[in-house]
């Protein structure tokens, strides 16, 4: 019997499939300064910015971890793919940069292009949000590694910012004010002890009236985006530090951009923990300190300013319920 790569486990006919799917999806991402299309073994997209005095490029990496497991759980795989984007944006708005282009990684046992093309539709919308082109990708079929109906994907994003409006904590003094912006729920952290404690008890389709929601669709909530409200008050100069607040929680971010001589005073109380949190907490009898370690509780970005620059970020925000958290004081 003659061997094929088919019957190896990898079909590139749904690979074709997917691509055709897929390319006016993509393509409805592209901009001006995008000078390729898709197919090419590398995506264009022109340099010049002449609207900078000195650009600088920022570029960041990374995956949303086993939320991955609650999608295929859930068999909703269309909100996933701007959970990456949005999670690539807020980091490297962090040092002040917006968005320019976006790469995309998706790798699967048995490539299903229904699934493949929810997954990239979830890219292609962010992109758009995000004034971002997605210019490139790569899928990849490997049996050998997932297990049927698995997959797996990270992002990697460009971004622009001026020299003089970079934003890497250096200007952190004490007396600055900590503005916190609340999250829609996990982001893309803290799933694996999430889903160890809720799933030993509950399943992802449990629905919980204090979640208004089933527990999968809580834990689906897609990552916020805070690019088109900080973003102004970065190129205003309102802000001394911006922290993400991913996996290491509040603190364990937002110690990334402290000068040596300042630390975080924190009123854990100034905001109310969203209920999906409270929730892991009493099911997973969870201590306060490994909660804060671990998730956001309902905090998505830090952004640090002048005391006397306070109300002007809380109304430029205001849309994230913005919330006083705490200031910096010397060490």
């Amino acid at each position: 019997m003659e061997n094929t790569y088919k019957k190896a486990g990898v079909d590139i006919d749904a690979g074709d499939e997917l691509v055709r799917r897929i390319k006016p999806l993509v393509k409805s991402t592209f901009n001006e300064k995008v000078l390729s299309d898709i197919g090419h073994f590398g995506g264009f997209y022109d340099a010049k910015f002449p609207e900078y005095a000195h650009p600088i490029l920022v570029a960041s990496t990374d995956g949303v971890g086993t939320k991955l497991k609650i999608a295929i759980a859930m068999n909703k795989h269309n909100t996933i793919g701007a959970c990456l984007v949005n999670h690539c944006v807020n980091d490297i708005l962090c040092c002040g940069a917006k968005p320019l282009f976006f790469l995309d990684y998706f790798a699967t046992g048995k490539l299903n292009p229904d699934v493949a093309t929810d997954v990239i539709s979830g890219f292609v919308t962010a992109c758009r949000e995000n004034n971002c082109a997605l210019i490139g990708g790569e899928t990849a079929e490997m049996p050998s590694i997932y297990q049927d109906g698995d997959y797996d994907m990270s992002g990697t994003i460009i971004g622009v910012v001026d020299k003089n409006k970079v934003v890497n904590g250096k200007k952190i003094a004490t007396g600055d004010v900590m503005i916190g912006l609340q999250s829609s729920g996990l982001h893309t952290n803290g799933y694996s002890l999430a889903r160890k404690v809720l799933f030993e008890k509950y399943k992802p389709e449990t629905y919980m009236s204090e979640l208004e929601a089933t527990i999968g669709d809580a834990l689906l909530a897609v990552h916020k985006s805070y690019l088109h409200e900080v973003q102004p008050l970065v190129e205003a100069e309102l802000l001394t530090g911006i922290s993400h607040i991913t996996g290491g929680g509040l603190v364990g971010n937002t110690e990334r951009i402290m000068p040596e001589n300042c630390k975080m005073q924190i009123d854990w109380n100034a905001w109310k923990i969203l209920p999906i949190f409270e929730l892991i907490k009493k099911t997973g009898n969870i201590s306060d300190e490994e909660m804060q370690k671990v998730f956001n509780l309902g905090i998505g970005m830090v952004l640090l300013t002048a005391e006397n620059n306070v109300d002007k970020v809380l109304e430029a925000t205001k849309v994230h319920n913005p919330k006083i958290i705490g200031k910096i004081v010397s060490k």
